[in-house]
């Protein structure tokens, strides 16, 4: 039987390792569910399309992708999303909508409750 072992990228594990800390420390079972989502294998990990984030976001909220947000369709809205990674397209999307596209490392430095968040997965 093969052991499972996570994600093996140190970066990715380390992201994971913080992500359970801030939750342990604040009281936020939110940062537990992203690191879960997180950690799944890679074929299983989320990507988000910015054409979502502008179906299902309101203006102003924070959004927390744990994954990948590609660049498919077209934003509107202000919003602040975090993600892992973004492409290319999708970071020049958010800032010329007026929103910021931030890492998660930097919306639990910003935010560790994790208060009005929403997590797109």
């Amino acid at each position: 039987m093969v052991r499972r072992t996570g994600p093996t990228n140190i970066v990715l594990r380390k992201l994971i390792r913080k992500l359970r800390k801030a939750a342990n420390e604040n009281n936020a079972p939110i940062w537990d569910y992203v690191a879960e989502l997180l950690s799944r294998p890679t074929r299983r990990r989320v990507v988000v399309n910015v054409s979502r984030i502008e179906r299902h976001a309101k203006e102003g909220e924070t959004i927390v992708v744990p994954g990948k947000v590609l660049g498919a369709g077209t934003l509107t809205k202000k919003v602040t999303v975090a993600a892992y990674a973004f492409s290319e397209s999708a970071l020049l999307k958010i800032k010329a909508a007026g929103g910021k596209a931030i890492t998660i490392e930097d919306l639990i430095r910003e935010n560790p409750k994790g208060s009005g968040v929403r997590v797109m997965a």
